[in-house]
């Protein structure tokens, strides 16, 4: 990262490798996932046959929408760390941080949301803290931690992807993107299009979770990897898995998933919706035998997929063959394009 060069989201990769990969504490062997460029949870051996998943993430409240939205993303977004290790969420703690003049009314409204939220996917909330404090303009979730006890060989990782598996990718890229945006940005869109496919665009928010995609994909068999295509986008998060599993991978745009609202939004603020913020874009590596069952098992749980790729051996060789044609390697951008956006959008 540049001196002095401002840069919005996760550290990156170069950072995370070279300085905060070498300092993770005490060395301790029942640690068997540790964290890594592209894991979305640690998991740790605690006897008896049995691990504990465990992933954390920081929430923030999306200006203009309710915050009983900001407690669903809280829980969905924490369990979806969890989810995709293949594993169902048990329990959660949770660091709710208010501005000292947040109303009773307001913060009741953001812990009944979370907590009806945690009823709803079967999570025990078993700890955390809750306060006021100077400093914040919003409501923050410092920290959301989802965990969960499995049979040692019952998950799966982002870096089981195997050659020659398919790789699927669920709902399509820039989910998130597009509804967040489309949120912000309402009326900017009002004036180039229906209204119908903004309010489409909008109830993506409500897709921003991937635990029924990988919960459903791991009960249908054959799944060797799991990632959530965060920040960074579906080639962020293709590029990560095929560095976890040491594979290489060619990928392929026009077999995407498209939905209209995601090309509105993307096309209306000139964004690469390959690139961009997925929260809810779940991308799995499979056997080819498993696929269809896969997706046909996502199919009946209201989830569009389609196979985008296919899993090689050659780690030197990833690519992305877009629509118009051109071919890309597979890489982490250097600034995810939802975020000038979106700050252009609560500035």
């Amino acid at each position: 990262m540049t001196a002095g060069k401002a840069k919005i989201g996760k550290i990156d990769r170069e950072l995370f490798s070279e300085f905060l990969l070498h300092r993770l504490g005490k060395a301790d062997p029942s640690v068997i996932v540790p964290p890594m460029t592209g894991i979305d949870a640690g998991v740790v051996d605690i006897g008896n046959g049995n691990v504990l998943v465990i992933a954390e993430d920081p929430i923030f409240a999306v200006p203009k929408q309710p915050l009983d939205m900001f407690g669903w993303y809280t829980v969905h977004i924490g369990a979806s760390d969890v989810a995709v290790m293949g594993v169902r969420p048990q329990y959660m703690t949770y660091s709710l941080l208010l501005p000292p003049e947040t109303s009773d009314t307001d913060f009741r409204t953001i812990v009944d949301s979370i907590h009806r939220t945690a009823v709803e996917l079967g999570i025990a909330i078993v700890g955390g803290h809750t306060g006021y404090y100077p400093g914040f303009s919003a409501p923050t979730i410092g920290g959301i931690t989802v965990f969960a006890i499995t049979g040692k060989d019952t998950y799966v990782t982002p870096a089981g992807a195997r050659p020659g598996n398919d790789v699927i990718l669920t709902k399509g890229p820039a989910i998130e993107t597009a509804g967040i945006l489309s949120v912000l940005r309402e009326t900017d869109l009002q004036k180039n299009y229906p209204e119908g496919l903004i309010r489409d665009a909008q109830a993506l928010c409500y897709q921003m979770t991937v635990v029924k995609d990988a919960l459903t994909a791991m009960a249908a068999g054959g799944v060797t990897a799991m990632h959530d295509a965060t920040e960074g986008g579906v080639i962020g998060g293709l590029f990560e898995v095929a560095e976890a599993s040491g594979v290489g991978m060619v990928i392929d745009e026009s077999r995407f998933v498209y939905p209209e609202e995601v090309r509105m939004v993307c096309e209306m603020f000139a964004i690469d919706p390959v690139a961009a913020i997925a929260e809810g874009s779940l991308l799995i590596t499979a056997d080819q035998a498993s696929s269809e069952k896969i997706i046909g098992a996502l199919a009946e749980a209201g989830i569009r997929s389609s196979v985008i790729g296919t899993v090689t051996a050659d780690p030197l060789s990833r690519t992305l063959k877009r629509r118009d044609g051109t071919t890309i390697p597979l890489a982490i951008p250097a600034q995810d394009p939802f975020w000038p956006v979106f700050f252009d959008s609560v500035i």
